[in-house]
C-alpha cells in the first residue's frame, strides 16, 4: 500500500524521530511511504542514509502534494494541507485517514483508541493511540529489535565510539531538557565510579563541572540505531520526551524519564499514570526519584537499589514485547478499513 505520513516538527526531535521510525518500519514490511516534513534537518544525523521504500518530501503550505495514497497518517493532530484533504475526498475509494496520537499511559487512551471522527466531504478520521496495554495501539518496535539487543557486542560498540570505561565504572547516559536537579544527580552518580555519557544539547550545556568520582564524555549526534545501542550499553539511562522513552523501555535497563513539561501542569498527571502503569511501587524510591527529576517533589531522594530496578525494567520490557507492536497493529487496523 502507499502511505502518506504528515508531521510538523514543533520542537526538539521527538516528532520527526517517531515518524521516521514508523516510516522506516512500514517500508521494511513492503509498504511505500512518503514522509512529509516541514523541517527535516534532524534526519541529516538521525538517518543520514535514509531507508529503502521511504521518500522524504518537504511540506510547504501551498505546494502540490500529488495524489493521496491508500493511507494518510497525520502525526499528533498536525492536520494535512487543505488541498490534500480535498483530494482525499475525491479519491475513490477514499484513503484510510489516521490521526496518530501522542503516547500516554492515562486511562482515556483505551477509551479513545480506534474511535471514528466523521469529517467534511464524507471522509472518516480514525484515532490511533500508542500505549502500554492490549487495548491500545502498542509501541513502535521493529521486527528483530530485541534479538539484535540480545546479540549486541557492548565492548566492540563502545570501542568503535571511542568510549573506554574503567574497571568497575558504571555507564550512564543523559538525554534531558533543562533541569535544575542536575547538580543533585551529579552528586548521586559520583557516590560510585561512573562514566556519564552526555548527549548534545541541554545535557552538555548543563554539565560543565563534575564532582570527584564522576567522569564525563560529550557524545556527537547519534543516528537512531546508534542511540539504541547507547541505551543497550549503559547501566542507567536518563531519557526525555516520547521517542527515547520507548527506546529506553526496549533496552530493558533502569531508566529515568523526563516528561515534556507543560505550562498548565498537566504533565504531572501523565507522569503519575505512567508510574502506576509501570508498577513503580515495587521499586522503593523510584516514584520519588522520577518526581524530583521532573520538578514535582522538593528534595533529592537519591537513586534506588540497582537490582530491584533492573528486575522491574527487564520484566516490564518482556511483558510489553508480548503485545503486538504499533506498526503491526496499524497495518491490521487500516486493512480492516480499506475496501476489498
Amino acid at each position: 500500500m502507499r502511505w502518506d505520513i504528515f508531521c510538523r516538527v514543533i520542537d526538539n526531535f521527538g516528532d520527526v524521530g517517531v515518524t521516521w521510525r514508523l516510516a522506516r518500519d512500514l517500508a521494511s514490511r513492503g509498504q511505500a511511504v512518503r514522509l512529509w516534513l516541514d523541517d527535516s534537518a534532524a534526519l541529516a544525523w538521525m538517518a543520514a542514509s535514509g531507508a529503502p521504500g521511504v521518500e522524504v518530501r518537504a511540506w510547504a503550505d501551498g505546494d502540490d502534494f500529488g495524489d493521496p495514497g491508500d493511507i494518510v497518517v497525520e502525526a499528533f493532530g498536525c492536520d494535512p494541507p487543505p488541498g490534500f484533504v480535498a483530494a482525499m475526498a475525491q479519491r475513490q475509494p477514499p484513503p484510510c485517514w489516521i490521526n496518530l496520537e501522542y503516547l500516554s499511559a492515562e486511562d482515556y487512551v483505551e477509551r479513545s483508541h480506534g474511535l471514528r471522527s466523521p469529517q467534511p466531504g464524507g471522509l472518516d478520521k480514525w484515532f490511533f493511540y500508542p500505549g502500554f496495554t492490549a487495548r491500545t495501539g502498542g509501541l513502535l518496535r521493529e521486527p528483530g529489535l530485541l534479538a539484535a539487543r540480545a546479540a549486541f557486542d557492548r565492548p566492540a560498540w563502545l570501542a568503535a565510539q571511542g568510549i573506554e570505561a574503567r574497571a568497575g565504572e558504571r555507564l550512564v547516559s543523559l538525554f534531558c531538557y533543562d533541569n535544575p536537579a542536575i547538580p543533585a544527580l551529579l552528586d548521586s552518580l559520583a557516590a560510585a565510579p561512573t562514566l556519564l555519557l552526555l548527549t548534545p544539547g541541554a545535557a552538555q550545556h548543563q554539565v560543565q563541572q563534575t564532582p570527584p568520582g564522576l567522569r564525563t564524555i560529550a557524545l556527537p549526534w547519534l543516528a537512531q540505531s546508534d542511540y539504541d545501542r547507547l541505551l543497550w550499553a549503559c547501566d542507567l539511562n536518563f531519557v526525555r520526551g516520547e521517542d527515547s522513552l520507548v527506546r529506553a523501555i526496549w533496552a530493558g535497563a533502569p531508566f529515568v524519564w523526563q516528561i515534556y513539561p507543560q505550562g498548565d501542569g498537566v504533565h504531572a498527571g501523565k507522569l503519575a499514570a505512567f508510574l502506576a502503569r509501570f508498577g513503580a511501587a515495587a521499586v522503593p524510591g523510584l516514584a520519588d526519584l522520577w518526581s524530583a527529576w521532573n520538578g514535582l517533589r522538593a528534595g533529592w531522594p537519591g537513586l534506588p537499589g540497582a537490582s530491584a530496578w533492573q528486575r522491574a525494567c527487564a520484566g516490564w520490557c518482556d511483558g510489553l514485547a508480548a503485545q503486538d507492536d504499533l506498526a503491526t497493529q496499524l497495518l491490521a487496523f487500516t486493512q480492516r478499513r480499506l475496501p476489498g
